[in-house]
């Protein structure tokens, strides 16, 4: 008995990881997908959200994206002059560990880790301390994605996940095509 389940353990297991390989390869081929579309230079209205969902300001500014590694690694800066905020970003994908990420650091020195797994669209941040003592969370989501524009949407949370505010809006408009893209 135990050798007849060791022999069809044997023979399933090969059909079971032929069968996930597939849609690993999709979603490694979504996100680098993800990376080559986010190549290049960005103008971009980011729309700060209040609690019920009006925008409490908007501003423009620039976000730019290039190879450090094709079809892996970009290296990234966002910049909003209204705001005199600058930010250093690394978008990439680790397919060993199965996710994407993108890490972002500003001149406050906060760094931001944004995971997802791959394939997709949104990213989340790990908890962190809030001003009034509690915790938060950021997520983070991209739609409406074409060659030449996509959106991107922050909600924060302050219970562990089972609400979520929106925070902001952002709305990317290419502002030159990349070469490698």
């Amino acid at each position: 008995m135990i050798r007849s389940l060791f022999l069809m353990f044997i023979l399933i297991t090969p059909a079971l990881s032929q069968a996930q390989e597939p849609d690993a390869a999709a979603a490694l081929s979504r996100s680098i997908e993800q990376l080559r579309s986010t190549l290049g230079k960005w103008d971009v209205v980011t729309d700060f959200l209040a609690p019920d969902g009006s925008v409490s300001k908007s501003v423009t500014g620039t976000y730019e994206f290039s190879w450090v590694v094709v079809d892996r690694v970009l290296t990234g800066k966002s910049v909003i002059p209204e705001l005199d905020q600058a930010s250093g970003i690394l978008f990439y994908i680790n397919d060993k560990k199965g996710f994407i990420e993108m890490v972002s650091v500003g001149a406050d020195g906060t760094l931001w880790v944004m995971t997802g797994p791959l394939g997709e669209e949104t990213r989340l941040t790990k908890e962190f301390p809030t001003t009034t003592g509690g915790t938060g969370q950021l997520r983070f989501t991209r739609f409406n994605v074409n060659p030449d524009a996509f959106e991107s949407k922050m909600e924060y949370t302050e219970d562990g996940g089972q609400s979520w505010t929106a925070g902001n809006h952002q709305q990317f408009r290419r502002a030159e095509r990349a070469e490698n893209g």
